[in-house]
């Protein structure tokens, strides 16, 4: 190694040593690939054992964690997080506890947006300007993205430019860059062969570099010759100082330790489903959103319910005629699921997710299908926060805003629910506790108002019925075969769907496992 990189080199203690009481720092990943690990146990260790740093703010895109104990979970201490900043907190359950109880200043911005406005704090610029967020809780005429009582101070405005309104995210300073790459080159020189995505880790680089701060890089292994230039996605001269990652510390993702043949290789001839889905509400859901797919289109795929499409594509041999991309920047193959959400198999191509949001934000989509928690009598959905629990938005709001043709997938009710396919018919053996299409969401993570205004295909599917969104309301089309109308469908709903002539059944393939 080069006298330039061996000043960089250091122990991932001295490394978390450096950052101060009050530093915005900001962290690169994506639920586990990409995520510094090594890098935020160490800040836990630090400040379990000295109480330093503290009064952190905290900012981060992609939700990152596992719901437990790794991942952006590290850092949810009192004392240690003042604020967060951050896309999806529903991987982070103890933040988002401090967050409700108003214990710290909590923010939930569209994940596209905190990309994107880490680029304009990069270029010096005074924030970031979109249309992404209007007519959601994010919107300043809603809640601007604050949580809860404590969190007073605006980071978001509307604005007026050439008679259109839109949305201002500030720029702020950040101080510290936590950011992960798979080798380290004699000068510094960042490469990513071996990881999953490659997220925003330029954009913070550039940010925090030109904000003063200091980055702090974990790699896998350091290399004594020069990386391809063209395989560098952060220069050296971003980069102050470099740790090795220790064991367990560099998961491609949090589900798999290192995939090469699925994460890394591109492979157009595999399209193996893996097994096939159970016969269940899951699955005709995925099924009967499946069929939405049309030839050519550019797709996503949101995590949960969703992610049973991209199985039954697979099975339907569908891969080889639409392209299923993910927000975190894969483009192609079959996006994985769990703790690998975020990572595809066999991609076709991997770019940056600042640049994957920016062509989310023009409409690139022709098709998007996402979950829903609550629908209400407008077309609202609700997918951010419900009851004591904050899950955040990530990168819902930006696919949901401009999907050429959307679909939102859940079950007509939770908790508890229980079904049966019997004799190519739906039976409901249990009925769900909760009711997901109610008066008023509690929080507006989708406006049908705009949606109907943009005049774009925006459909609900159940394991039930099937709806779609008009000026009126949502339009009841089709329900399951098997289901009374009256007791399955219409007494699960707190208002009255638009009904307009006679509703047609569900195609009758979707019950029928022979």
């Amino acid at each position: 190694m080069s006298n330039r990189s061996d000043r960089k080199v250091c122990s991932v203690d001295d490394a978390v040593g450096l950052i101060k009481n009050g530093d915005t720092v900001v962290c690169g990943g994506f639920v586990g690939a990409a995520h510094p690990e090594a890098l935020t146990s160490a800040i836990e260790r630090r400040f379990l054992k000295t109480k330093t740093p503290e009064d952190l703010t905290l900012v981060y895109a992609a939700g990152q964690g596992d719901g437990k104990t790794r991942g952006l979970n590290h850092l949810a201490h009192e004392g240690l997080i003042k604020r967060v900043i951050g896309g999806h907190w529903g991987l982070v359950p103890e933040m988002g506890r401090f967050a409700i109880e108003n214990k710290i200043e909590a923010y939930n911005f569209p994940q596209g947006v905190v990309c994107q406005l880490l680029r304009d704090i990069a270029a010096g610029r005074p924030g970031c300007i979109t249309h992404v967020g209007l007519g959601t809780f994010i919107d300043p005429e809603n809640q601007g993205g604050r949580l809860n009582s404590r969190t007073t101070e605006p980071l978001i405005e509307r604005v007026e430019l050439s008679g259109k309104t839109w949305l201002f995210y500030r720029a702020f300073p950040v101080t510290v860059g936590l950011i992960r790459a798979t080798t380290a080159d004699p000068e510094g020189n960042l490469t990513m062969e071996e990881e999953a995505v490659f997220g925003e880790v330029l954009a913070i680089a550039q940010a925090v570099r030109n904000c003063g701060g200091i980055v702090l890089a974990q790699v896998r292994r350091l290399s004594d010759k020069p990386a391809p230039p063209q395989a560098v996605r952060v220069p050296g001269i971003l980069v102050d100082h470099i740790v090795l990652a220790g064991e367990d510390e560099h998961d491609q993702t949090f589900a798999e330790k290192l995939n090469d043949t699925y994460f890394s290789a591109a492979d157009s001839t595999v399209v193996d489903s893996g097994s096939p889905l159970a016969w269940n509400e899951r699955r005709i859901i995925a099924a009967r959103a499946c069929d939405e797919l049309q030839k050519g289109d550019i797709a996503n795929l949101g995590i949960g319910m969703p992610e049973g499409i991209a199985r039954i594509a697979a099975e339907r041999g569908l891969l080889r005629d639409v392209t299923l991309t993910v927000e975190s920047g894969p483009i192609g193959g079959m996006p994985a699921g769990g703790l690998s959400f975020g990572a595809s198999v066999h991609p076709g191509a991997i770019i940056d997710q600042p640049s994957q949001f920016d062509f989310y934000d023009g409409g690139g989509l022709d098709f998007a299908a996402l979950g829903a928690a609550q629908i209400d009598q407008t077309g609202n959905v609700n997918v951010s926060m419900f009851g004591t629990r904050i899950a955040g938005v990530g990168g819902f709001v930006t696919i949901s805003q401009n999907a050429k043709r959307l679909i939102f997938c859940g079950t007509m009710t939770s908790g508890g629910l229980e079904t049966r396919i019997e004799n190519g018919k739906l039976q409901i053996v249990t009925e769900g506790r909760t009711r997901k299409f109610v008066k008023t969401v509690d929080q507006v993570s989708f406006s049908g108002a705009l949606a109907i205004e943009s005049g774009r295909s925006i459909h609900y599917i159940t394991e039930r019925a099937v709806f779609r969104l008009c000026k009126d309301g949502l339009e009841l089309l089709e329900i399951a075969p098997g289901i009374d109308l009256q007791t399955d469908v219409l007494d699960r709903m707190v208002f009255e769907p638009v009904i307009r002539g006679a509703i047609k059944t569900m195609p009758e393939r979707l019950f029928q496992p022979e």
